[in-house]
């Protein structure tokens, strides 16, 4: 399942100068080729990396190593990647960039629906790919950080509730589960009500990306938070990007 095991370093000894060290991260692919060319450049960066090729190995691998972060193929032999995240999310909340052949809008809400934090489709650029692994992590560390910092509690724009300290969203008094980065670009949005926040400025603060190829990142996600929040409370304003509709006046963190 694994023949990258003799390169694994332990947690315990010290931390290297590059940016991913000590980060552990899965990589699921039935293409050796693939495989190799971002387990090599993982490595480069300083990540520690192992790999599965279909989708038992992946669950398997993901219990016994605890990775930081998995990059996933949708397409695997056993089953898909798709049962691969819910299985894993299932077991604890983990970022995932979700890899697809196909440039297929619904295929990306779906990964994003089962737990995805992104997604890229092939053929990539490595370079986006490495920056993007960082993006995700260093979100992880920004809500981890968020999470044990005091801030006023709940947001309150009509029907819907937003808890911070809890990251936890209602809809007329029932629980909606978001995404880690749905309830992040929820937030966002939140902080400006009514302003029209473009896809640039989404993607620097949720991302923390500033390159404007990923911007149909931000348009499935928003399309997959109207689906759980209310397609009505986002506003699509063309060309531009979107804002959060609220009552008026707009209501403040209480």
């Amino acid at each position: 399942m694994d023949h990258h095991r003799n390169t694994t370093q332990s947690h315990s000894g010290a931390a290297a100068a590059t940016p991913g060290a000590q980060r552990r991260v899965l990589i699921v692919e039935d293409d050796p080729t693939i495989t190799e060319a971002i387990a090599a450049r993982l490595r480069a960066e300083g990540f520690q990396v192992r790999t599965a090729g279909d989708g038992p190995a992946a669950v398997e691998a993901f219990e016994v190593w605890q990775p930081d972060l998995l990059v996933l193929d949708v397409m695997l032999p056993g089953f898909d990647g798709l049962e691969v995240c819910r299985r894993v999310q299932a077991q604890r909340p983990v970022p995932v960039l979700m890899l697809t052949a196909r440039d297929d809008e619904t295929d990306m809400l779906v990964g994003l629906g089962v737990g995805a934090d992104d997604y890229m489709t092939k053929p990539f650029s490595m370079r986006e790919l490495v920056a993007r692994v960082h993006v995700l992590l260093r979100r992880v560390e920004r809500a981890t950080l968020a999470a044990t910092t005091p801030r006023a509690g709940t947001l309150r724009l009509g029907e819907l509730e937003i808890d911070h300290a809890q990251r936890r969203v209602r809809v007329s008094g029932k629980d909606v589960h978001l995404t880690p980065t749905e309830f992040d670009l929820l937030v966002c949005l939140a902080n400006s009500p009514r302003a029209v926040l473009s896809r640039e400025q989404l993607l620097a603060e949720v991302w923390d990306w500033a390159d404007a190829s990923g911007t149909r990142t931000v348009d499935s996600h928003i399309k997959a938070l109207r689906r759980k929040i209310g397609a009505e409370r986002i506003r699509t304003v063309h060309g531009v990007g979107y804002a959060l509709e609220t009552p008026a006046p707009a209501s403040e963190w209480a």
